[in-house]
């Protein structure tokens, strides 16, 4: 078992990203697994207000000391909000990637697609 914060309150998707649910709303950021992963995020480009995205269309990009990672969109939706705090100081999807590290927020267009993702478990299992 990962020592890794893994909220039971939240989806993932395989590609490390999660989603907090709240009516016909998901709040999107990736997982503490995946930031320990990149290292330092050192910028975040935001998508565009108003996009429509389908699950598993690049959506933000991530980039750290490391590396540069698309995020993927775990669920189908239009993008309604983003986080311009992590645009500004990209250190927070470190310091706190599930609270102030949050990207962007989808209305979801097709909320079936939720039962595709990960468990809390079942993600735990994944990364090990």
């Amino acid at each position: 078992m990962s020592a890794t914060n893994i909220p039971a309150d939240l989806l993932f998707q395989s590609s490390h990203e999660w989603a907090r649910v709240d009516g016909d709303t998901a709040t999107v950021g990736i997982s503490d697994h995946a930031q320990a992963e990149l290292t330092d995020v050192v910028f975040v480009e935001l998508p565009a207000m108003g996009r429509t995205v389908d699950a598993g269309d690049p959506t933000a990009v991530v980039e750290s000391v490391k590396a540069a990672s698309d995020i993927y969109a775990p669920i189908s939706g239009e993008v309604i909000e983003v986080n311009p705090s992590v645009e500004a100081d990209p250190s927070l999807v470190n310091t706190d990637p599930y609270g102030a590290g949050w990207i962007f927020k989808l209305r979801l267009t097709k909320p079936d697609q939720l039962s595709g993702l990960l468990s809390p478990a079942a993600y735990a299992e994944l990364i090990g």
